[in-house]
């Protein structure tokens, strides 16, 4: 696989794992469905299967670059450095974005959610009963996820581990997004803003030759979160990836459908025209949390009204569909180059 690669190539997986990490980042919004649009879904989902014990075998017997090779090692280094990238760049972006530009960022994102539905059917032609109820379940599933309560926020390390194993279902599973379940786990700000700053903050102190974070108790408690929270990412990673395979294998046209169903669904969640809904105390008082700032509830949806802002807003819903018409064409250029 990799030898077919190009330098090009190789830059533009970075690229594609800096959109998945944008992606993941975005409540609502599914790195899966990068990966599904752009084109390598079923290679990433593949490498990350042979992450199994012959794979460790090879690695404890010190034959490192049998290992490497034998896990697609450079497609998942060159995929998963565009991420981490993100996670301190793009995704630092995308909260300016979202702080300021709300309502175009939803609608982009809208938009690419819409293309991503029309890319996966469009190619799926095994419509029965069953792919039907798969579709009908799938939807049900993504409308009722997004109308939940989130919980409080909790930094047990043993949940913590648990959000980390289900934060990456949207990496391997399109329409599930990961960061809207840890809203709803209570834990967004606390693993993905709060623990990824603190890292950014720790390592920018150590070039400094600061190594006053050591006797930072706050600071080495959310390293030490953001550590459970990997490991248990990278097991999540592991172990989905091994279903999936096994599913998309037996049942593709149901995991198919349901994956649609996911991606319609989720179009709740990520709907432009939002007012975020607050916790209130009994006496009308916000719930705070341990940071001080509101604790989401949910959003109140409501149907726009008709002047430039809107207008503005509809231009981005299509950028965001033509966005992935961009990635279906690259993806087909680049399979029939392989080809």
């Amino acid at each position: 696989m990799e030898s077919t690669r190009t330098f090009k190539d190789r830059f533009f997986l970075v690229i594609k794992g800096l959109g998945m990490g944008a992606a993941n980042k975005v409540p609502g919004v599914s790195g899966g469905v990068v990966a599904f649009v752009a084109g390598f879904y079923e290679e990433f989902i593949y490498s990350l299967q042979r992450v199994n014990k012959t794979a460790f075998k090879l690695l404890f017997n010190g034959r490192f670059k049998s290992f490497f090779r034998y896990i697609n090692g450079r497609f998942l280094a060159l995929l998963f450095s565009g991420m981490i990238v993100s996670y301190f760049s793009v995704s630092k972006i995308l909260d300016y974005f979202l702080q300021h530009y709300e309502l175009y960022v939803w609608s982009l994102f809208f938009g690419m959610i819409i293309g991503s539905i029309y890319y996966i059917n469009k190619d799926f032609n095994d419509w029965n009963y069953k792919s039907i109820i798969a579709l009908a379940i799938g939807i049900i599933l993504g409308i009722g996820i997004s109308f939940l309560d989130p919980a409080k926020e909790n930094d047990n390390l043993l949940f913590v581990f648990f959000c980390g194993i289900i934060s990456v279902s949207g990496m391997t599973l399109p329409g599930f997004s990961g960061s809207f379940i840890l809203i709803l786990l209570g834990n967004y700000v606390l693993l993905l803003v709060d623990s990824v700053n603190a890292l950014y903050d720790t390592f920018s102190e150590i070039i400094t030759g600061d190594f006053s974070f050591v006797k930072n108790e706050v600071r080495l408690r959310l390293l030490k979160v953001l550590g459970m929270f990997t490991l248990g990412s990278i097991t999540g990673l592991v172990t989905f990836s091994h279903v999936l395979s096994y599913v998309l294998k037996h049942y593709k046209s149901i995991t198919t459908a349901s994956i649609i169903g996911f991606i319609i669904g989720s179009l709740g969640v990520v709907w432009p025209w939002k007012e975020t809904i607050f916790k209130t105390q009994e006496d009308g008082g916000f719930l705070l949390d341990s940071r001080g700032e509101k604790i989401i509830a949910n959003y109140k949806r409501f149907l726009p009204e008709l002047h430039s802002e809107t207008y503005f807003a509809f231009a981005y819903i299509i950028i965001g569909i033509l966005v992935v018409l961009a990635l279906e064409w690259y993806g087909q250029k680049t399979n029939k180059t392989h080809g």
